[in-house]
């Protein structure tokens, strides 16, 4: 295997911030402090700190509550696309089979399934949507994201042929609940609970398995990964299949949450998913990504959203914000990596002098 590959597989999955192009040595004293994530961690003090000048109400318990359930959905389903990323892929369709989801199950429920059955129904159908992304990826050796782009709309147009000018709602009001109420005794909305757990379940398997040094593996070097004996396409299947059960199940908590489900009530926020998932540090080339970058930048996503909506900010100018750090997710570690190479040139050209 080659040192690229190695590099994947140890879980050395983050773009470091610049470095000191005269040596390493800058590098090595500061260590872990330059790390993407400490990056993030720095930039989610700056937002607490924002916040709570933009209004006194930013740090009141209850707000929390508010920042999580705008953000719980498009954290969810920012885990299966980061994996994805890694491997050198990408999914953009994941809020239409949000949509399509959340419209199946509240067609089946309107006409008569119990809600139990509806669900498991709308998730499962997430898996097939999943599939035909990952077949015409993996098996066709179609763009990712030429397919997504266009399963995006696609899934969308199949919701509205279902549901063309309606909303389906009356769904129980235990159900509803979930976008109304945190959990007991907590300030944490449901949709961030099981935020908890599948970022835990994800961080394991990347960060402590042989499938998860697979992933880093693929989107490093895809062909090596694949002479060393990693199923290359089979993984890259799954992951879509993931990522389509995940976007299906929050396609279940939307609906639920806004107690109605529509074709186009998502249309748009794939964006959101996007950002959060680059912004974590996930290189588009593939290769580097982290769980943690994900939950850090999800926590400034939702905080720097919810000071712009408490500072009474129109919905317009918060755009501009989320594309601005879109923007410098691609462009920071771009410069970075400029720089890195300057550095090396520089003792290169200096060891021929010697």
């Amino acid at each position: 295997m080659s040192s690229d590959v190695q590099t994947a597989t140890g879980g050395t999955s983050q773009p470091d911030m610049p470095l000191d192009p005269g040596g390493g040595g800058l590098r090595a004293r500061l260590g872990p402090l330059m790390r993407w994530e400490s990056g993030l961690v720095v930039l989610l003090l700056a937002t607490v700190l924002m916040g709570s000048q933009l209004s006194s109400m930013f740090l009141e318990s209850g707000n929390f509550f508010y920042i999580g359930i705008n953000v719980g959905e498009f954290a969810i389903m920012a885990l299966p696309l980061m994996l994805i990323v890694v491997t050198g892929e990408i999914d953009l369709s994941v809020t239409s089979q949000l949509e399509l989801s959340g419209v199946v199950m509240g067609y089946l429920f309107a006409h008569g399934w119990p809600i139990a059955a509806a669900m498991v129904v709308a998730v499962c159908l997430g898996a097939v949507t999943g599939a035909f992304n990952g077949f015409l990826v993996t098996r066709l050796g179609l763009p990712s994201m030429i397919v997504t782009i266009g399963t995006l709309t696609l899934y969308e147009g199949i919701a509205q042929v279902i549901l063309p000018n309606t909303a389906v709602g009356g769904f129980p009001a235990g159900l509803t609940k979930i976008g109304l109420v945190p959990i007991p005794h907590t300030e944490i909305p449901y949709s961030i609970g099981f935020f908890i757990i599948f970022a835990v379940i994800t961080a394991v398997v990347l960060h402590k398995t042989p499938l998860g040094r697979s992933i880093y593996a693929i989107g490093t070097n895809r062909e090596a990964a694949f002479f060393s004996g990693v199923h290359v396409k089979r993984i890259k299947m799954g992951l879509f299949i993931t990522s389509g059960i995940l976007s299906a199940f929050c396609g279940v908590l939307w609906s639920l949450r806004f107690a109605s489900a529509r074709y186009d009530m998502a249309t748009g926020l794939e964006l959101n998913v996007v950002v959060i998932v680059f912004f974590a540090g996930t290189a588009f080339s593939g290769g580097k990504g982290s769980v943690i970058g994900v939950v850090l930048a999800a926590a400034i996503f939702a905080g720097v959203q919810n000071a712009l909506t408490l500072d009474l900010v129109p919905a317009q100018n918060q755009n501009i914000v989320i594309g601005s750090l879109l923007i410098a997710s691609v462009l920071i570690p771009s410069v970075a990596d400029v720089y890195r190479r300057t550095g090396q040139r520089l003792q290169d050209l200096a060891r021929r002098r010697l």
